[in-house]
């Protein structure tokens, strides 16, 4: 699973002290997590919206921003050497 680089999506903050520095939309203190959580377990978005008082354009830029950071091409990594010890 790729680690996303929340520094990038302009909706979200860190701030030290809050929910021990996790993700959360900007000045709210709801953790990014919660709505993936919320949409694996089955929520749509507008009863994501509705329990947790966020705006629809809120969570829209969080899955647009993780659709696009999925979709970056990685890295290639250096291929290592073979030979009979790692066999």
């Amino acid at each position: 699973m790729a680690t996303l680089d929340w520094s990038q999506c302009p909706a979200v903050e860190s701030v030290p002290g809050r929910l021990s520095g996790a993700w959360v939309f900007k000045e709210t203190r709801m953790p990014v997590s919660a709505v993936f959580e919320n949409l694996e377990a089955g929520a749509t978005i507008d009863e994501i919206v509705e329990q947790f008082d966020m705006t629809r354009d809120q969570i829209k830029t969080v899955l647009e921003f993780a659709a696009r950071s999925l979709d970056a091409p990685t890295p290639a990594r250096p291929e290592l050497p073979v030979n009979a010890h790692s066999l």
